[in-house]
């Protein structure tokens, strides 16, 4: 529960221009310079910061003319420093799936076809984020696919403009199927969007290796007994490894007290279990 207090902290956060809701205008001060590590739309009525996806898109756009080393720069930097941790702390769109988790019904449990599934996110990353906007000049996730933009600006706008309504085409339709499926999907298996499409998510996976802060196991008090692995419901394979959002189930999860959150000060402490 403490890990939602700080997943909803973070949406308000990131979504604090209140006024922006109520008159239907994107903020545009100068905040909007700067990415939250998180997945946020640029265009909901009430962020304040930019999200690192759009900005990477927006930047590739315009490469032909100059690199984008602040974008790269800032994913670097979120990523050395917290990998994954990042999807399981501080995504607002993340919190959302895991509410709608909340409800009690059916569930599918991770097996096979996920953890096949769960690639289709880098998939995603090369095409539609990167691919994309160098060949076509366009924002591919976001003008195509991405959920969390059309739940946080797309709707909004339009319930508030009355001129955007009439503009409605086949393209925000397709966005709202998109968004539909999602929103019914979650309920039954967690974390999808995080698991299988969010592009985000691949590129922070590639530092969880790495990065400074996350999960981590001892492996000299390490039994390989895979309780940590049995409980998680991200589709991982080893405590740390590229689909680890942190969340710290396993760490309540393991009969030997092996794992726990690690600090830069860590030692004894490492992000791979032994096989």
């Amino acid at each position: 529960m403490k890990r939602k207090y700080t997943q909803l902290i973070s949406a308000v956060l990131y979504n604090c221009h209140i006024t922006g809701f109520v008159n239907g205008k994107i903020y545009k001060g100068g905040s909007k310079g700067i990415c939250v590590p998180g997945l946020n739309c640029y265009s909901c009525p009430g962020a304040v910061g930019a999200c690192p996806l759009g900005s990477l898109q927006s930047s590739l756009i315009g490469s032909a003319y100059r690199i984008p080393l602040y974008i790269l720069g800032t994913l670097l930097l979120f990523g050395i420093l917290f990998g994954r941790l990042i999807c399981g702390f501080l995504c607002p769109f993340g919190l959302i799936q895991e509410l709608l988790y909340m409800i009690p019904v059916p569930k599918i449990r991770k097996n096979g076809v996920t953890k096949a599934l769960s690639y289709i996110k880098y998939v995603i990353l090369i095409v539609f984020v990167i691919a994309i906007p160098l060949v076509r000049l366009v924002p591919g996730f976001c003008k195509y696919i991405c959920p969390a933009g059309t739940l946080e600006a797309g709707i909004p706008l339009v319930l508030a403009d009355e001129h955007l309504k009439s503009q409605i085409g086949w393209l925000f339709s397709w966005k709202v199927f998109v968004l539909a499926a999602c929103l019914l999907l979650f309920p039954v298996c967690y974390r999808a969007f995080c698991r299988f499409l969010c592009p985000l998510g691949a590129i922070y996976s590639l530092f969880n290796p790495v990065s400074f802060f996350g999960i981590a196991v001892d492996r000299s008090r390490c039994t390989g007994c895979n309780a940590c692995i049995a409980v998680c419901k991200m589709d991982t394979r080893r405590v740390g490894d590229h689909e680890c959002i942190h969340c710290g189930e396993c760490i309540r999860s393991c009969p030997e007290g092996a794992i726990r959150y690690r600090s830069l000060k860590d030692t004894t402490y490492f992000k791979i279990t032994k096989e």
